[in-house]
């Protein structure tokens, strides 16, 4: 299957070792860090500061560099249905990043899992398989994903899911943020990008 032999696809093969130690790291970057980050940044800087009063564009940053690195080096459905929900599962449950709004983001769970997926699925076919610039393939995975988003959010929001006093926030944390958090995830994933096609041209 077409799509199978897609996800199985990883720009540079690894030892053992190696591999597993990405996947942990990896999944500390899909799972511990949305849940734990932000509650850290709260406790260090107070809940009021700047920076924990931005912890989703940190949160979202690194979320979307586990995803964009998983994309690129890792291989195998099973492995990547993992890192895609992950996440979202976690930072819901932290209650840190949504807050109040923490709850209703449950119901933006298979949005985000499909967006999640999107951004993955297209690394691999646009960057690995048919070869696409690495900036031109974030633009466009970058695109599907938060549009697939921010589509099932507005689907939500017609459905009168969301209170009225959370819709503006919402409408920006999937929309903008989302946008600003890919292209972090996509500028941080570029060096992971360029010392993998070093050290294959090295081989």
């Amino acid at each position: 299957m077409e799509k199978e032999k897609v996800l199985n696809t990883n720009m540079k093969d690894y030892s053992k070792t190696l591999e597993i130690a990405q996947m942990i790291l990896i999944c500390i970057g899909a799972l511990i860090i949305p849940t734990f980050l932000a509650k850290f940044l709260n406790s260090i800087f107070g809940a009021n500061s700047y920076i924990a009063s931005h912890s989703q564009i940190i949160v979202g940053g690194v979320v979307n560099t586990a995803l964009i690195v998983a994309a690129i080096n890792v291989k195998g459905w099973k492995k990547i249905i993992g890192i895609i929900t992950l996440p979202s599962i976690s930072t819901i449950l932290g209650g840190y990043v949504f807050k109040t709004a923490s709850v209703y983001m449950a119901y933006m769970i298979p949005a985000i899992w499909l967006g999640n997926f999107a951004i993955v699925y297209l690394y691999k076919l646009l960057l690995l398989n048919k070869k696409v610039n690495y900036f031109i393939t974030g633009i466009v995975s970058i695109v599907i994903k938060v549009g697939i988003i921010f589509l099932g959010f507005n689907i939500l929001k017609a459905f009168g899911v969301f209170p009225e006093k959370l819709v503006q926030n919402l409408q920006i944390a999937m929309s903008s943020t989302q946008l600003i958090t890919a292209f972090i995830g996509m500028l941080i994933t570029y060096t992971v990008y360029v010392a993998n096609k070093r050290s294959i041209k090295e081989n």
